[in-house]
């Protein structure tokens, strides 16, 4: 890496992006910490049983900020706090809320990763003389000059730490994106990541990672759409409607389709000698078609909004590896171009709850040929 140009590095006020932070330090290069500043966590506290403080566990909380700035003076770096509330709302938080309204369950990381932690943080970066940005997610890119019939081409793939990997939700990357997107941690391990901040004598070294969604407080999201709907003057959409078994027939009402996604178990409200799941969501009828663990497997999905990073794109059938949950083991499947920027994944083995709303992320070994959003 050159010195003579600036990086800034996305930090959440974690371990991860911090060590990026210090390794970058003191590799000699010019570094500015951004932190992007997306949600007030006190918002919608109190209301419709949200806790008045936010439970630990979560990124981007005023403690985080508090602790990356901590990390910055402690390197001696320069700081800014980049307020991108509105954005955050319009992009993330509301087609959140309008996707559970229409009976399929959203990825925000992934909505968050697209709209704001790339391309604003980007665009941010450039506006303080940046050439790149760097941050804290478990992946690898390189470019291959030999892609593209020698034009070049910039990929994407899982880290040393599968255990970490976050491949998943940077689908959506361009190559653009890519090419001014620095991931220090991508050959590292976790363990050696906070090894490296101690050494660094960062005091967040032993910090627990986050694992909950960051806008919603409580971790309910039932309560968070309730919640902001109210708070925006807006009426919870009528969605109320029929449970109806596989065989058709009506076993009871439900209260709303956003309580519900597919393959959940608990709170169908229904009583049966055997285990019943959430098979499928219809939005138009707001039936929720429930049945047995073996009914929610399928061959097939259809996905949309698809960004292809290995290849320029889907021209004819590829086999690959599909990944259809952050926690899904990717599973052999032939791609196939569907027209009208689809495509369709059939898997050599049947899948459990292919969930509309979902990312489904395709594989080359260890390389992301692309992604979209299962329709």
């Amino acid at each position: 890496m050159s010195h003579n140009t600036t990086i800034a590095v996305a930090m959440s006020g974690g371990v991860d992006s911090s060590t990026v932070a210090a390794m970058l330090a003191q590799e000699g290069e010019n570094v500015v910490g951004l932190t992007l500043q997306l949600w007030d966590q006190t918002r919608l506290a109190g209301k419709h049983g949200i806790p008045d403080a936010p439970k630990a566990g979560r990124c981007c909380s005023l403690d985080d900020v508090y602790d990356a700035r901590r990390v910055a003076e402690h390197l001696g770096i320069p700081y800014y706090v980049v307020n991108q509330e509105e954005r955050f709302e319009r992009d993330v938080v509301r087609p959140f809320v309008d996707e559970y309204l229409h009976g399929r369950t959203p990825i925000p990381c992934s909505l968050c990763n697209n709209h704001i932690k790339f391309d604003q943080l980007l665009q941010t970066a450039r506006s303080i003389g940046a050439d790149r940005i760097a941050t804290g997610h478990y992946a690898i890119n390189e470019f291959d000059p030999e892609r593209d019939s020698g034009r070049g081409r910039w990929i994407l793939k899982r880290p040393t730490d599968r255990a970490k990997d976050q491949t998943y939700f940077l689908f959506g990357l361009t190559q653009a994106q890519l090419a001014r997107t620095l991931f220090p941690l991508g050959h590292l391990t976790k363990p050696e990541v906070r090894e490296v901040a101690r050494r660094r004598g960062l005091a967040l070294a032993e910090k627990p990672d986050s694992q909950e969604i960051c806008f919603i407080p409580g971790g309910d999201y039932k309560q968070f759409i309730t919640a902001y709907l109210e708070e925006q003057g807006e009426q919870m959409p009528e969605t109320a409607g029929e449970l109806v078994a596989s065989d058709g027939e009506i076993i009871g009402r439900h209260e709303g389709i956003f309580n519900f996604t597919v393959g959940q178990r608990k709170g169908l409200g229904v009583a049966s000698p055997s285990p019943l799941y959430v098979l499928n969501i219809d939005p138009a009828s707001h039936r929720v078609r429930v049945g047995t663990d073996a009914e929610l497997a399928t061959r097939t999905l259809r996905a949309g909004r698809l960004n292809w990073i290995g290849i320029p794109e889907l021209t004819a059938p590829m086999r690959v590896q599909a990944k259809i949950r952050h926690r899904h083991e990717p599973a052999w499947a032939t791609l196939e171009p569907a027209g009208a920027g689809l495509a369709t994944a059939t898997f050599d083995e049947p899948q459990r709850a292919v969930t509309p709303g979902q990312s489904a992320v395709f594989y080359d070994g260890d390389e992301v040929v692309g992604g979209g959003w299962i329709v």
